[in-house]
């Protein structure tokens, strides 16, 4: 974990800066505005990609705005230059789903991951342009990718972890029907400057209820405990040096003007009186295989480096997260070398200390 490796896992792509809903915690900035990404951007990232999926697998993940909202004709545009190794997923918050897009879907075999932060009354923050609920709407998605009978994961933010909580979202999520569930508590990042602190026991209660609520019907892949299980068991057996990459995966986030930021999506569209705009190049200059070799030398990714490298002789959880995410730094802290965030302190210490509080609690007694 020392340094960005020059080819990623994957590439995030903004088909749009648009989004038909106006989320409280959302962090995106031009989320009113649609700015749609021109063709030749699609194909210019092509360029590199194309031989990364070639060499081994390879994700291209279509995330907005809403990017639904860039309409399927355009979305297929900018998936044609895409070679038939790649594979799509699209992060969505499914309000725009219907039988076209279904349809859509199956034809160029893209992953759904749908936004949804559980039963009716949790999706408060989930609203219209209008101020409207967008509950409705969502589930009216989800049924008609259930319909078709395409596989879909789930994406919930949790604003305030609270007793109970857990349980109901597990099972809720168990009715909806995702093979994969992903739950992240609310963060301060991008124009979300909502606080994001919250009492370490109840945190780490939560992620404990979590697991239990998991291994009693463990029928979904859960993202975060998962990792968490196997990260314990790497510890066990003496091979939790294996699991983090070498080199940090750099992330590249494909705005809609083709510029690249790394590391953090959530960066993308910022900037900072020190550094200017975040990005480390675009692709209509540059192709994005010498913008990822060059990014090192982007100024803030070298602060961001040293905080890591910070990390790594304070931190006895590094082993477990790699050092924590660009942006959660700059948004809390307000620049990129510091060490501790409330989100290092929510997503991943609680998540750890929960997943090892709930082992403990139901250890099998001593023969």
């Amino acid at each position: 974990m020392r340094g960005l490796a020059t080819v990623p896992t994957y590439v995030v792509m903004q088909p749009t800066t648009l989004c038909n809903l106006d989320c409280a915690y959302c962090y995106l900035p031009f989320r009113a505005v649609d700015r749609r990404m021109p063709v030749a951007v699609a194909e210019a990232v092509a360029t590199s990609v194309n031989p990364w999926a070639r060499a081994g697998r390879f994700s291209v993940v279509w995330h907005g705005g809403e990017p639904l909202a860039a309409g399927w004709e355009h979305l297929a545009a900018l998936i044609a230059p895409f070679g038939p190794e790649v594979e799509h997923h699209v992060q969505t918050n499914a309000t725009l789903i219907d039988d076209a897009w279904c349809r859509f879907f199956a034809e160029h075999r893209i992953r759904v991951s749908v936004s949804v932060d559980g039963p009716r009354e949790r999706n408060g923050d989930r609203v219209t342009r209008g101020g409207q609920p967008a509950y409705d709407r969502i589930v009216r998605g989800v049924d008609a990718l259930r319909r078709h009978g395409l596989p879909f994961s789930a994406l919930a933010v949790v604003g305030r972890p609270e007793p109970g909580l857990a349980t109901e979202l597990y099972d809720y999520f168990l009715d909806l029907g995702p093979d994969v569930l992903g739950v992240n508590i609310e963060e301060t990042e991008g124009v979300n400057t909502r606080d994001n602190s919250h009492d370490p026991a109840v945190v780490t209660a939560f992620w404990a209820e979590l697991v239990a609520a998991w291994r009693r019907d463990p029928r979904i892949h859960l993202r975060e405990v998962e990792w968490s299980l196997r990260y314990a068991a790497a510890v066990l057996d003496g091979t939790a040096d294996d699991l983090l990459p070498r080199r940090l995966d750099p992330i590249p986030t494909v705005g809609h003007d083709g510029s690249v930021t790394v590391l953090s999506p959530e960066l993308a569209g910022f900037a900072d009186p020190r550094y200017g705009d975040f990005s480390s190049g675009n692709v209509l200059v540059t192709s994005l295989a010498e913008i990822l070799a060059g990014a090192e030398g982007t100024p803030w990714v070298g602060e961001f480096l040293t905080g890591v490298e910070a990390c790594r002789t304070s931190c006895p959880y590094f082993g477990f997260c790699g050092g924590g995410h660009a942006a959660n730094r700059y948004f809390e802290l307000g620049r990129f070398d510091g060490t501790e965030t409330e989100h290092c302190r929510n997503s991943k210490i609680r998540l750890l200390e929960g997943v090892l509080e709930h082992a403990r609690d139901h250890r099998s007694p001593a023969v």
